[in-house]
């Protein structure tokens, strides 16, 4: 098979951006394909869908895909997003975080978004820890993990990302890994097609530090991990608090209905702006 014969080249930008900036056994390439293969399947135009994000590693993925991308500054991919869609309904569009671009610098863009429902489908890409400069404590790293910014240990507790995003009010929220390929194209394609603010966290390895602080060496023994650690929506309903410590629970964590703000915003303009 010829490499520009394969769908997935259609969507890169292969002869401008690479190599790529990520390191080998980054989680990140495995979302990003995922990514490709659920607009392909579903069928949306390159001109249709608008790829927006912040500062990070993960934030880096709009770089290498053909459609319209936005790179914008960090923490303020929701706010650059909720700009582009109210200003054109019609787009898809999409944002991909890191876990520090999502909830620290943009965590209060990131409820507010949820608050609102503005139709934005995000992406956070959580590897607990700032991998692009150094290595330092994010929102989700773990407690007494040590880092380059807490040599002795993470005194701070982590964020529950998806569990603040549904207090703040979005409509979808699932959580996987990049080992769960199979559900990560589910969750991606479902929350795609959820009219709303829908947002998925992938649980993605960084072997150069988060993994290296876990005792685990290798890609291979991280996503191990994350295959031994992650209990489903429907498993973890069966299991007590004891039972659930360290555990990752994976699946779709909620789906409900809510007044969506563009649609809204539109209607409001219509009827008494008269636009």
């Amino acid at each position: 098979m010829k490499e520009s014969s394969h769908f997935v080249h259609k969507y890169l930008r292969s002869s401008k951006r690479f190599p790529h900036i990520w390191c080998a056994g980054c989680g990140i390439g495995i979302f990003m394909q995922a990514l490709i293969r659920v607009i392909d399947k579903i069928g949306y135009s390159k001109d249709e869908v608008v790829l927006v994000s912040g500062i990070g590693c993960s934030s880096r993925l709009p770089v290498y895909v053909d459609f319209n991308t936005l790179h914008a500054t960090h923490g303020r991919a929701l706010t650059f997003a909720t700009g582009v869609k109210l200003a054109n309904p019609r787009l898809k569009v999409i944002t991909i975080m890191g876990d520090g671009d999502a909830a620290s610098i943009g965590g209060n863009h990131l409820i507010h978004a949820a608050r609102r429902n503005v139709e934005i489908v995000s992406f956070v890409i959580n590897n607990q820890v700032y991998g692009m400069t150094g290595g330092q404590s994010s929102p989700t790293t773990p407690y007494g993990l040590k880092t380059t910014s807490a040599p002795y240990g993470n005194l701070e507790a982590p964020f529950d990302i998806s569990r603040l995003v549904e207090a703040a009010g979005a409509v979808f929220v699932g959580r996987t890994t990049v080992y769960h390929t199979p559900q990560l194209e589910r969750l991606i394609e479902k929350s795609l097609k959820k009219d709303g603010f829908s947002m998925v966290e992938v649980l993605a390895q960084c072997v150069t530090y988060s993994g290296r602080w876990m005792g685990l060496a290798s890609p291979v023994e991280m996503m191990a991990w994350q295959r031994d650690n992650a209990i489903t929506v429907e498993k973890a309903a069966e299991m007590n608090e004891t039972e659930l410590a360290g555990k990752v629970v994976i699946g779709v964590l909620v789906d409900r209905e809510r007044p969506i703000y563009d649609k809204e915003y539109g209607k409001l303009a219509r009827e008494k702006l008269k636009v």
